[in-house]
């Protein structure tokens, strides 16, 4: 079993910054290798969407929706990844998810594509 804690939500005024942390950790104190983090949003009545991912070996992707404002990355030593958010806007608003896939990576576009999800934090951006 794989927790994923995630920090750093909150309210915000638009073009106000926000960095959101997500830490991964097994119960059975089990290293991860490969591995890739990827961060969600899902706002109120909206579909869950791909913000980015970054993968064990140092890449990352981040969503042309979030380009330029958004950047991801990751510390491998800590199993954590980062979601930094600058110029946030009133329609960033949504509870953020990070989520992580073990062993046999996929694109990690989609969230069946992830084992193990955070519960989620929520971020307002107010106008």
């Amino acid at each position: 079993q794989v927790q994923l804690v995630e920090s750093g939500g909150g309210l915000v005024q638009a073009g106000g910054s926000l960095r959101l942390s997500c830490a991964a950790s097994a119960a059975s104190g089990r290293t991860f290798n490969n591995y890739a983090m990827g961060w969600f949003r899902q706002a109120p009545g909206k579909e869950r969407e791909f913000i980015g991912i970054n993968w064990s070996s140092g890449s990352t992707v981040v969503a042309n929706s979030v380009k330029g404002r958004f950047t991801i990355s990751g510390d491998n030593a800590k199993n954590t990844v980062y979601l930094q958010m600058n110029s946030l806007k009133p329609e960033d608003t949504a509870v953020y998810y990070c989520a992580v896939q073990l062993g046999f990576l996929r694109p990690g576009i989609r969230p069946s594509d992830y084992d193990y999800w955070g519960q989620g934090t929520q971020v307002t951006v107010s106008s």
